[in-house]
Protein backbone atom coordinates (compact mmCIF):
# COMPACT_ATOMS: atom_id res chain seq x y z
CA UNK A 1 0.00 0.00 0.00
CA UNK A 2 1.19 3.54 -0.75
CA UNK A 3 2.82 5.09 2.35
CA UNK A 4 0.83 7.78 4.13
CA UNK A 5 2.31 11.02 5.45
CA UNK A 6 0.25 12.71 8.17
CA UNK A 7 0.86 16.41 8.80
CA UNK A 8 -0.31 18.02 12.05
CA UNK A 9 -0.27 21.84 12.07
CA UNK A 10 -1.92 24.72 13.92
CA UNK A 11 -1.01 27.99 12.23
CA UNK A 12 -2.42 31.51 11.94
CA UNK A 13 -3.59 30.91 8.37
CA UNK A 14 -1.51 33.77 6.95
CA UNK A 15 2.08 33.07 8.03
CA UNK A 16 5.20 31.99 6.16
CA UNK A 17 4.63 28.47 7.49
CA UNK A 18 1.20 28.44 5.83
CA UNK A 19 2.76 29.27 2.48
CA UNK A 20 5.34 26.51 2.98
CA UNK A 21 2.64 23.95 3.86
CA UNK A 22 0.45 24.90 0.91
CA UNK A 23 3.35 24.04 -1.38
CA UNK A 24 4.87 21.08 0.46
CA UNK A 25 1.80 18.91 0.93
CA UNK A 26 0.61 18.95 -2.70
CA UNK A 27 4.25 18.37 -3.68
CA UNK A 28 4.31 15.19 -1.62
CA UNK A 29 1.02 14.11 -3.24
CA UNK A 30 2.62 14.69 -6.65
CA UNK A 31 5.46 12.39 -5.54
CA UNK A 32 2.88 9.63 -5.12
CA UNK A 33 2.26 9.71 -1.37
CA UNK A 34 -1.07 9.74 0.42
CA UNK A 35 -1.18 12.88 2.57
CA UNK A 36 -3.48 13.76 5.48
CA UNK A 37 -3.57 17.29 6.91
CA UNK A 38 -4.67 17.38 10.55
CA UNK A 39 -5.52 20.86 11.79
CA UNK A 40 -7.11 22.53 14.78
CA UNK A 41 -10.53 24.10 14.32
CA UNK A 42 -10.41 27.69 13.01
CA UNK A 43 -6.64 27.48 12.54
CA UNK A 44 -4.57 27.18 9.36
CA UNK A 45 -3.28 26.04 7.05
CA UNK A 46 -6.19 26.83 4.74
CA UNK A 47 -5.75 24.14 2.11
CA UNK A 48 -8.46 22.88 -0.21
CA UNK A 49 -8.03 19.11 -0.15
CA UNK A 50 -10.21 18.41 -3.18
CA UNK A 51 -8.05 20.67 -5.32
CA UNK A 52 -4.66 19.41 -4.14
CA UNK A 53 -5.30 15.74 -3.43
CA UNK A 54 -4.73 16.18 0.31
CA UNK A 55 -7.25 14.71 2.77
CA UNK A 56 -8.04 17.49 5.27
CA UNK A 57 -9.11 16.37 8.75
CA UNK A 58 -10.27 19.16 11.06
CA UNK A 59 -9.98 18.11 14.68
CA UNK A 60 -12.76 19.15 17.05
CA UNK A 61 -10.38 20.49 19.69
CA UNK A 62 -9.95 24.25 20.04
CA UNK A 63 -6.32 24.09 21.18
CA UNK A 64 -3.23 22.02 20.44
CA UNK A 65 -2.97 20.32 23.83
CA UNK A 66 -6.66 19.37 23.98
CA UNK A 67 -6.29 17.73 20.56
CA UNK A 68 -4.15 14.99 22.16
CA UNK A 69 -6.94 12.33 22.45
CA UNK A 70 -8.03 12.84 18.84
CA UNK A 71 -4.43 12.63 17.63
CA UNK A 72 -3.88 9.37 19.55
CA UNK A 73 -7.02 7.87 18.03
CA UNK A 74 -5.94 8.97 14.56
CA UNK A 75 -2.50 7.37 14.90
CA UNK A 76 -3.97 4.09 16.12
CA UNK A 77 -6.62 4.03 13.38
CA UNK A 78 -4.65 5.26 10.37
CA UNK A 79 -1.07 4.23 11.31
CA UNK A 80 0.68 6.68 8.94
CA UNK A 81 4.25 5.95 7.94
CA UNK A 82 5.41 9.44 9.00
CA UNK A 83 3.89 12.21 11.10
CA UNK A 84 5.23 15.68 10.24
CA UNK A 85 4.64 18.55 12.69
CA UNK A 86 5.73 22.16 13.10
CA UNK A 87 6.28 24.50 16.10
CA UNK A 88 7.24 23.45 19.59
CA UNK A 89 3.79 23.08 21.16
CA UNK A 90 2.57 20.94 18.28
CA UNK A 91 5.81 18.95 18.26
CA UNK A 92 5.53 18.14 21.98
CA UNK A 93 1.91 17.09 21.60
CA UNK A 94 2.81 14.81 18.69
CA UNK A 95 5.66 13.20 20.63
CA UNK A 96 3.33 12.47 23.55
CA UNK A 97 0.58 11.15 21.25
CA UNK A 98 2.95 8.83 19.43
CA UNK A 99 4.26 7.52 22.77
CA UNK A 100 0.78 6.80 24.10
CA UNK A 101 -0.52 5.36 20.82
CA UNK A 102 2.47 2.98 20.64
CA UNK A 103 2.48 2.90 16.85
CA UNK A 104 5.47 2.54 14.53
CA UNK A 105 4.81 5.92 12.93
CA UNK A 106 8.06 7.84 12.42
CA UNK A 107 7.96 11.39 13.73
CA UNK A 108 9.54 14.38 11.98
CA UNK A 109 9.39 17.64 13.93
CA UNK A 110 10.08 21.02 12.36
CA UNK A 111 11.20 24.31 13.91
CA UNK A 112 11.15 27.29 11.58
CA UNK A 113 12.64 30.05 13.70
CA UNK A 114 15.80 30.97 15.60
CA UNK A 115 15.23 29.33 18.98
CA UNK A 116 17.79 31.24 21.07
CA UNK A 117 15.94 34.53 20.44
CA UNK A 118 12.67 32.99 21.56
CA UNK A 119 14.24 31.50 24.68
CA UNK A 120 15.91 34.79 25.60
CA UNK A 121 12.50 36.48 25.85
CA UNK A 122 11.30 34.02 28.51
CA UNK A 123 11.74 33.92 32.26
CA UNK A 124 14.45 31.79 33.84
CA UNK A 125 12.17 28.87 34.73
CA UNK A 126 10.32 28.85 31.40
CA UNK A 127 13.64 29.06 29.54
CA UNK A 128 15.06 26.12 31.51
CA UNK A 129 11.95 23.98 30.94
CA UNK A 130 11.66 24.68 27.22
CA UNK A 131 15.37 24.25 26.53
CA UNK A 132 15.44 20.87 28.23
CA UNK A 133 12.13 19.85 26.69
CA UNK A 134 13.60 20.42 23.24
CA UNK A 135 16.90 18.76 24.10
CA UNK A 136 15.47 15.52 25.49
CA UNK A 137 12.06 15.19 23.80
CA UNK A 138 13.25 16.04 20.31
CA UNK A 139 15.89 13.33 20.53
CA UNK A 140 12.96 10.87 20.53
CA UNK A 141 11.90 12.00 17.04
CA UNK A 142 13.30 10.27 13.98
CA UNK A 143 14.02 13.63 12.32
CA UNK A 144 14.40 17.25 13.40
CA UNK A 145 13.94 19.57 10.41
CA UNK A 146 15.10 23.20 10.30
CA UNK A 147 15.04 25.43 7.19
CA UNK A 148 18.47 27.06 7.45
CA UNK A 149 21.97 26.11 8.58
CA UNK A 150 22.16 29.16 10.83
CA UNK A 151 18.94 28.24 12.64
CA UNK A 152 20.09 24.61 12.92
CA UNK A 153 23.42 25.64 14.48
CA UNK A 154 21.57 27.97 16.82
CA UNK A 155 19.14 25.23 17.85
CA UNK A 156 21.95 22.83 18.69
CA UNK A 157 23.83 25.49 20.68
CA UNK A 158 20.74 26.75 22.53
CA UNK A 159 19.24 23.38 23.46
CA UNK A 160 22.20 21.01 23.60
CA UNK A 161 20.64 18.66 21.04
CA UNK A 162 23.36 16.97 18.99
CA UNK A 163 23.87 18.85 15.70
CA UNK A 164 24.03 15.57 13.75
CA UNK A 165 20.41 14.88 14.71
CA UNK A 166 19.26 18.01 12.88
CA UNK A 167 18.59 18.10 9.13
CA UNK A 168 18.68 21.37 7.19
CA UNK A 169 15.82 21.23 4.69
CA UNK A 170 15.11 24.18 2.34
CA UNK A 171 11.50 25.30 2.25
CA UNK A 172 9.42 24.74 -0.93
CA UNK A 173 8.76 28.29 -2.07
CA UNK A 174 8.99 28.42 -5.87
CA UNK A 175 6.20 26.33 -7.43
CA UNK A 176 5.22 25.70 -11.07
CA UNK A 177 2.35 28.22 -10.80
CA UNK A 178 4.47 30.81 -9.01
CA UNK A 179 5.16 32.90 -12.12
CA UNK A 180 1.57 32.57 -13.32
CA UNK A 181 0.17 33.87 -10.03
CA UNK A 182 2.58 36.80 -10.13
CA UNK A 183 0.89 37.97 -13.34
CA UNK A 184 -2.51 38.55 -11.67
CA UNK A 185 -3.75 42.16 -11.85
CA UNK A 186 -3.31 44.38 -8.79
CA UNK A 187 -6.37 46.22 -7.54
CA UNK A 188 -4.51 49.14 -5.99
CA UNK A 189 -4.03 52.66 -7.34
CA UNK A 190 -0.34 52.76 -6.42
CA UNK A 191 0.52 50.15 -9.02
CA UNK A 192 -1.08 51.89 -11.98
CA UNK A 193 1.05 53.15 -14.85
CA UNK A 194 2.74 56.46 -14.14
CA UNK A 195 2.60 56.15 -10.35
CA UNK A 196 5.78 56.48 -8.20
CA UNK A 197 7.73 53.24 -7.59
CA UNK A 198 6.83 51.22 -4.48
CA UNK A 199 9.18 49.87 -1.81
CA UNK A 200 7.48 46.87 -0.25
CA UNK A 201 7.55 45.05 3.07
CA UNK A 202 5.76 41.73 3.53
CA UNK A 203 4.89 39.97 6.78
CA UNK A 204 3.03 40.03 10.07
CA UNK A 205 2.89 43.43 11.75
CA UNK A 206 4.76 42.24 14.82
CA UNK A 207 7.76 43.11 16.96
CA UNK A 208 9.79 40.34 15.30
CA UNK A 209 9.41 41.91 11.84
CA UNK A 210 10.37 45.36 13.21
CA UNK A 211 8.65 47.35 10.47
CA UNK A 212 9.17 50.49 12.59
CA UNK A 213 12.80 50.38 11.47
CA UNK A 214 11.63 50.22 7.85
CA UNK A 215 9.48 53.32 8.31
CA UNK A 216 12.36 55.22 9.88
CA UNK A 217 14.70 54.04 7.12
CA UNK A 218 12.26 55.13 4.41
CA UNK A 219 11.89 58.57 6.01
CA UNK A 220 15.68 58.93 6.16
CA UNK A 221 16.43 57.52 2.69
CA UNK A 222 17.95 60.01 0.24
CA UNK A 223 15.42 60.70 -2.51
CA UNK A 224 12.57 58.94 -0.70
CA UNK A 225 10.10 61.62 -1.83
CA UNK A 226 10.11 59.94 -5.26
CA UNK A 227 8.91 56.60 -3.78
CA UNK A 228 6.06 55.12 -1.78
CA UNK A 229 6.21 52.56 1.01
CA UNK A 230 3.70 49.72 1.39
CA UNK A 231 3.64 46.87 3.92
CA UNK A 232 1.45 43.86 3.18
CA UNK A 233 0.26 41.99 6.25
CA UNK A 234 -1.76 42.35 9.40
CA UNK A 235 -1.00 42.25 13.10
CA UNK A 236 -1.09 44.01 16.43
CA UNK A 237 1.24 46.85 15.43
CA UNK A 238 -0.95 48.30 12.69
CA UNK A 239 -2.11 51.33 14.70
CA UNK A 240 1.40 51.98 16.04
CA UNK A 241 2.87 51.94 12.53
CA UNK A 242 0.22 54.33 11.22
CA UNK A 243 0.98 56.70 14.10
CA UNK A 244 4.73 56.46 13.48
CA UNK A 245 4.21 57.25 9.78
CA UNK A 246 2.36 60.42 10.78
CA UNK A 247 5.10 61.40 13.23
CA UNK A 248 7.78 60.85 10.56
CA UNK A 249 5.87 62.92 8.00
CA UNK A 250 5.44 60.07 5.50
CA UNK A 251 1.76 59.19 6.08
CA UNK A 252 0.79 60.38 2.60
CA UNK A 253 3.37 58.00 1.06
CA UNK A 254 2.72 55.01 3.33
CA UNK A 255 0.06 52.32 3.02
CA UNK A 256 -1.03 49.25 5.01
CA UNK A 257 -3.52 47.37 2.78
CA UNK A 258 -3.76 44.42 5.19
CA UNK A 259 -3.45 40.74 4.37
CA UNK A 260 -3.25 39.95 0.65
CA UNK A 261 -4.03 36.37 -0.41
CA UNK A 262 -1.76 36.59 -3.44
CA UNK A 263 1.16 38.95 -2.70
CA UNK A 264 3.23 37.87 -5.71
CA UNK A 265 2.02 40.53 -8.19
CA UNK A 266 2.84 43.21 -5.59
CA UNK A 267 6.28 41.69 -5.00
CA UNK A 268 7.01 41.42 -8.70
CA UNK A 269 6.04 45.01 -9.47
CA UNK A 270 7.73 46.51 -6.41
CA UNK A 271 10.99 48.34 -7.00
CA UNK A 272 12.51 46.84 -3.88
CA UNK A 273 11.61 44.36 -1.12
CA UNK A 274 12.75 45.31 2.39
CA UNK A 275 13.10 42.86 5.30
CA UNK A 276 13.85 44.43 8.69
CA UNK A 277 13.31 41.39 10.93
CA UNK A 278 14.99 41.04 14.32
CA UNK A 279 15.11 37.27 13.83
CA UNK A 280 13.88 34.63 11.41
CA UNK A 281 14.31 30.94 10.68
CA UNK A 282 14.25 31.24 6.92
CA UNK A 283 12.38 34.30 5.59
CA UNK A 284 9.92 33.14 2.94
CA UNK A 285 9.26 36.62 1.56
CA UNK A 286 12.97 37.09 0.84
CA UNK A 287 13.08 33.92 -1.26
CA UNK A 288 9.84 34.84 -3.06
CA UNK A 289 11.18 38.29 -3.93
CA UNK A 290 14.38 36.91 -5.43
CA UNK A 291 12.42 34.27 -7.37
CA UNK A 292 10.45 37.11 -8.96
CA UNK A 293 13.63 39.00 -9.83
CA UNK A 294 12.97 41.81 -7.33
CA UNK A 295 16.03 43.22 -5.49
CA UNK A 296 16.07 42.94 -1.68
CA UNK A 297 17.66 44.64 1.30
CA UNK A 298 17.66 42.72 4.58
CA UNK A 299 18.85 42.95 8.13
CA UNK A 300 21.63 40.50 8.94
CA UNK A 301 19.37 38.82 11.47
CA UNK A 302 19.57 35.25 12.70
CA UNK A 303 18.89 33.20 10.69
CA UNK A 304 18.54 32.84 6.93
CA UNK A 305 19.19 36.18 5.15
CA UNK A 306 22.98 35.77 5.11
CA UNK A 307 22.62 32.29 3.56
CA UNK A 308 20.07 33.38 0.97
CA UNK A 309 21.91 36.57 0.02
CA UNK A 310 25.27 34.76 -0.12
CA UNK A 311 26.97 36.92 2.50
CA UNK A 312 25.70 40.12 0.87
CA UNK A 313 26.62 39.32 -2.73
CA UNK A 314 22.98 39.10 -3.84
CA UNK A 315 21.68 41.95 -1.70
CA UNK A 316 22.86 44.24 1.12
CA UNK A 317 22.87 42.99 4.74
CA UNK A 318 22.36 45.63 7.42
CA UNK A 319 22.72 45.41 11.24
CA UNK A 320 19.40 44.77 13.00
CA UNK A 321 17.63 47.97 14.05
CA UNK A 322 20.03 50.32 12.22
CA UNK A 323 17.60 52.44 10.21
CA UNK A 324 20.24 54.85 8.89
CA UNK A 325 22.35 52.04 7.41
CA UNK A 326 19.17 50.47 6.04
CA UNK A 327 18.21 53.77 4.38
CA UNK A 328 21.61 54.03 2.74
CA UNK A 329 21.48 50.40 1.55
CA UNK A 330 18.07 50.94 -0.03
CA UNK A 331 19.24 54.06 -1.85
CA UNK A 332 22.32 52.31 -3.18
CA UNK A 333 20.37 49.27 -4.36
CA UNK A 334 17.76 51.41 -6.10
CA UNK A 335 20.57 53.14 -8.00
CA UNK A 336 22.46 49.93 -8.87
CA UNK A 337 20.35 46.76 -8.62
CA UNK A 338 22.08 43.35 -9.08
CA UNK A 339 21.58 41.31 -12.28
CA UNK A 340 18.19 39.60 -12.33
CA UNK A 341 19.75 36.25 -13.27
CA UNK A 342 21.85 36.28 -10.09
CA UNK A 343 18.69 36.66 -8.00
CA UNK A 344 16.94 33.77 -9.77
CA UNK A 345 19.96 31.49 -9.42
CA UNK A 346 20.23 32.10 -5.68
CA UNK A 347 16.85 30.49 -4.97
CA UNK A 348 17.25 27.24 -6.96
CA UNK A 349 17.33 25.10 -3.76
CA UNK A 350 13.88 26.46 -2.85
CA UNK A 351 12.15 25.24 -6.00
CA UNK A 352 9.37 22.80 -5.17
CA UNK A 353 10.87 19.63 -6.64
CA UNK A 354 14.24 20.21 -4.93
CA UNK A 355 12.69 20.95 -1.55
CA UNK A 356 10.19 18.08 -1.59
CA UNK A 357 12.98 15.63 -2.40
CA UNK A 358 15.00 16.96 0.56
CA UNK A 359 11.99 16.70 2.90
CA UNK A 360 11.24 13.12 1.85
CA UNK A 361 14.89 12.11 2.26
CA UNK A 362 15.05 13.66 5.74
CA UNK A 363 11.90 11.74 6.70
CA UNK A 364 13.44 8.49 5.46
CA UNK A 365 11.30 8.23 2.33
CA UNK A 366 12.30 7.89 -1.34
CA UNK A 367 11.80 10.72 -3.84
CA UNK A 368 8.77 8.91 -5.21
CA UNK A 369 6.30 6.55 -3.56
CA UNK A 370 6.19 4.69 -6.87
CA UNK A 371 9.69 3.40 -6.12
CA UNK A 372 8.42 1.52 -3.05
Amino acid sequence: MTPKIACFFATSGHSGVDRVVKNLLPGMVAAGYRVDLLKIRRHGPQLTGEEHGVRVIELKAKHVYTALPELIRYLRRERPTVLLTDKDRVNRTALLARGIARTETRLSVRIGTTVSINLASRGVIDRFLQRNSMRYLYSLAEAVLIPSAGAADDFAAATGLARELISVVPSPIVTPDFTIRSEDPIDHAWFRDGEPPVILGVGELSNRKDFATLLRAFAAMPGSSAYRLMIIGRGRQQAALQLLATQLGIADRFCLPGFVANPYPYMKQAKLIALTSRWEGMPVALIEALALGTPVVSTDCPSGPREILENGRIGPLVPVGDHRSFAQAMAQLLNAPPPREALLQAVKPYHLENSVARYLAAMGLPDSARAI
